[in-house]
């Protein structure tokens, strides 16, 4: 797609997202009225009695679902026209009672009338990639859709296609330019050579061997316009297999999009699961999945990586990154399928397949360049989501790291593993290695099991309140560890990002607080200071069909100095910068967040643990505004940040082509954050010495990680800190 084009676009539902899609319709199911009632007033019902913080359904909420079901169904602007919305605007301020009356009148209209502009729209792109396009006119797009307006006329509308469909034939025409440069500079060289001239007559080792086999199908050299017709060709071709593949959506994928549009109003984590989605959700608890280890989500258009599953056969690769943009897939060697405005659930259905299997996957990084990398699928085991921890020496000291993914447990076995126990035991066998501190990465874990989180931090200290949890119009209830046992009782630094999020806030948020640990990484993390459940409907209304479920916001948490973790997360004692620092992933770019407030603080004492606190942190704040590699990726970040922005496309080839250059030649200046290494050396403990000795595959992973960790800035920072901290011989701990 579009180098460096960037939107904010909205998480409607959290599995599946249907929005802004370009498709003809069928009715697959037929429509159930009966049903459909029955679950608006469940959910309507549950939302105001059940969820921490109802919304009063009154004309401004109707007025807020009005304009989020439109902008869910058509958020680029090229289905509806003005006339639709101002005929739909006589349902503005009713479908608050439309809701409570179980009445479905705005909906059903609406849900026609898309039908109908959809049909249509089909012949719209047809018409347009019918004939050629001129790339010599100057010219702009923007793609900032939320500024732009409906279509007065069908010829606006269709002005609008012509925009959108040209953007798209545009960037097609440049890769195909490109690669027959490549293939052009390849034909005369020796059959075996391993290199080629770029554009600008740089020689480059080819290394891709999907690179080699698309060149080498360029059979002849093309003209410009013989590249041009072959560009709307395939824009073409990829619209019409989405309008074959979303043909088979049925009412219910169109009645959850207007449902959560509902649901979306109280938070950004309260939504409705289809009977489907509802499945899929209890598959991903169970923690097997089968594929290339990659939680995906729906960001307009785009399918997106929200999160890389440790050990996971894209977590092995190292080429796929969270943020990253998947636009076309291809099972191997056959031709890739442009997945661009595609459901999310179709999407993961072409990338998931069986254990052994290569998917090729066609991406826009975050810096705006497109790449082409190749997965093996695997079973992806909840193993690897389990604590691991390693050994390193640094400034002639032993040295503990533990990596926690995530809070796990499995409530269904009572005697299972669970990340507390797990935790346990890695402290274990680090203090028989003699070490002299912990390090713990937090980096990236989105939470779990808040009783583990609160056993964990159990671990450090000797017994106290860990985390305050409130209902909605309740005292807090003050949750706390009475294990007056201290598995760990040296320094402890806690790493994290601004993904660490829920459970592991709330970890690092007691640790800070009792003063036991010294928390370094981002600025803040991520901010969810809210625990949802998952409510099947079917328990609460005897009916035969399945009814799917309610995943609501019931509680709050704060932490023990009363403040809630909500938007604020937690702040890093020692803050260091990352490429995510200006990009808008935090719980307060959300849509409808809860907001921060702050209650009493709970009785605890902290410990005092280190004598010279301040003075480390201090110098380690100093070491990082100085530190060449830090300073690199701030400004890496501020490069990310603009490009991000950058919403205007040019639509002349020349200048186009001339944007993209100027943007990658920027982009070498980073290459030096990738080439950094910290030359320490990673071990795995001795009791998993033997374990590597008999498993290749968990060395492999052992070394992968390793690996990592000697690159990895962040690490040798927080280690230093770590170096230095001295114990307070006079541990204060509640009695």
């Amino acid at each position: 797609m579009i180098a460096y084009m960037k939107r904010n676009y909205k998480i409607i539902i959290p599995i599946i997202v249907l929005v802004g899609l370009l498709f003809g319709f069928q009715v697959v199911n037929k429509p159930d009225p009966e049903k459909d009632k029955i679950l608006i007033g469940l959910i309507r019902y549950a939302l105001t009695k059940g969820h921490y913080e109802p919304h009063q359904i009154n004309d401004e909420f109707s007025e807020n679902v009005f304009d989020e079901f439109i902008d869910a169904l058509d958020p680029y602007k090229r289905f509806f026209l003005q006339s639709d919305i101002d005929e739909f605007s006589q349902y503005k301020l009713l479908i608050d009672d439309q809701l409570k009356n179980e009445n479905l009148t705005f909906y059903n209209f609406v849900y026609k009338r898309f039908k109908e502009r959809v049909t249509q729209s089909k012949q719209y792109y047809k018409t347009v990639l019918a004939s050629p396009f001129n790339f010599n006119q100057k010219g702009t797009f923007s793609i900032d859709y939320e500024l732009k307006t409906f279509a007065k006329s069908k010829a606006e509308l269709m002005k609008t296609w012509q925009l959108q469909l040209k953007v798209s034939t545009l960037t097609r025409l440049h890769e195909k330019i490109e690669l027959q440069n490549k293939f052009s500079s390849k034909k005369d060289e020796p059959k075996n050579a391993n290199q080629y001239k770029t554009v600008s007559g740089e020689v480059k080792e080819v290394v891709d061997e999907k690179e080699n086999i698309e060149i080498e199908q360029l059979s002849e050299l093309k003209t410009i316009a013989q590249l041009e017709e072959a560009s709307r060709e395939a824009t073409e071709k990829s619209l019409d297999e989405l309008y074959a593949i979303m043909n088979e959506l049925d009412e219910t994928d169109w009645f959850s999009v207007y449902i959560n549009t509902i649901t979306m109003q109280f938070d950004p984590h309260t939504s409705y699961l289809a009977p489907k989605d509802k499945k899929r959700f209890d598959i991903s608890m169970a923690g097997k999945l089968e594929g290339i280890g990659a939680r995906l989500q729906k960001k307009g258009d785009y399918t997106t990586v929200a999160e890389l599953i440790s050990g996971g056969p894209a977590w092995r690769a190292g080429e796929l990154e969270v943020g990253d943009v998947i636009l076309k897939v291809a099972q191997a060697d056959e031709p890739p399928l442009d997945i661009v405005g595609m459901r999310l659930d179709d999407a993961i259905e072409f990338i998931k397949g069986k254990k052994g299997t290569e998917v090729k996957l066609t991406l826009k990084k975050i810096d705006g360049s497109i790449e082409v990398i190749s997965i093996i699928r695997d079973i992806v085991e909840l193993e690897e989501t389990f604590a691991k921890s390693s050994i390193v020496e640094f400034n002639d000291k032993k040295y503990g790291i533990i990596n926690l993914p995530k809070f796990y447990i499995d409530f269904n076995e009572r005697n299972f593993r669970n990340s507390a126990t797990d935790m346990e035991d890695q402290i274990e066998h680090l203090k028989k290695e003699n070490v002299e501190g912990l390090l713990i990465d937090l980096r990236n874990n989105g939470g779990g099991s808040l009783k583990t989180a609160i056993e964990i931090a159990g671990l450090f200290i000797k017994d106290g309140p860990i985390v305050q949890v409130k209902y909605r119009g309740e005292k807090p209830n003050v949750r706390s560890d009475k294990n007056k046992k201290i598995q760990w009782n040296g320094s402890l630094v806690i790493l994290v990002n601004e993904l660490s999020a829920s459970a592991s806030e709330i970890f690092a948020a007691a640790m800070q607080d009792y003063n036991r640990a010294v928390i370094v990484g981002s600025k803040q993390s991520f901010g969810k200071g809210t625990v949802q459940n998952v409510l099947p409907l079917n328990n609460y209304y005897k009916y035969s069909k399945d009814l799917g479920a309610l995943k609501m916001t019931i509680q709050k948490y704060y932490r023990i100095n009363g403040g809630s973790t909500q938007l604020e997360g937690v702040k890093s004692d020692i803050a260091m910068p990352d490429r995510y620092t200006y990009l808008k992933i935090f719980e307060r770019d959300e849509k409808n967040p809860l907001e921060w407030d702050k209650i009493e603080p709970a009785e605890y004492i902290p410990t005092n643990s280190y004598e010279n606190f301040h003075n480390v942190v201090n110098e380690s704040k100093k070491r990082i505004a100085s530190n060449p590699q830090f300073m690199l990726i701030d400004k890496n970040a501020k490069w990310l940040k603009k490009g991000r922005d950058d919403n205007i496309v040019n639509l002349n080839y020349n200048e186009y082509k001339k944007e993209l250059n100027k943007r990658l030649e920027e982009s070498k200046e980073f290459d030096l954050i990738k080439e950094y290494k910290n030359n320490l050396v990673f071990i795995s403990p001795e009791y998993e010495l033997s374990l590597i000795e008999k498993d290749s595959i968990l060395r492999q992973k052992r070394n992968i990680w390793h690996k990592n960790l000697g690159k990895d800035v962040y690490v040798e920072e927080a280690l230093n800190v770590l170096s230095q901290l001295k114990m307070n011989k006079n541990l204060l701990v509640k009695n």
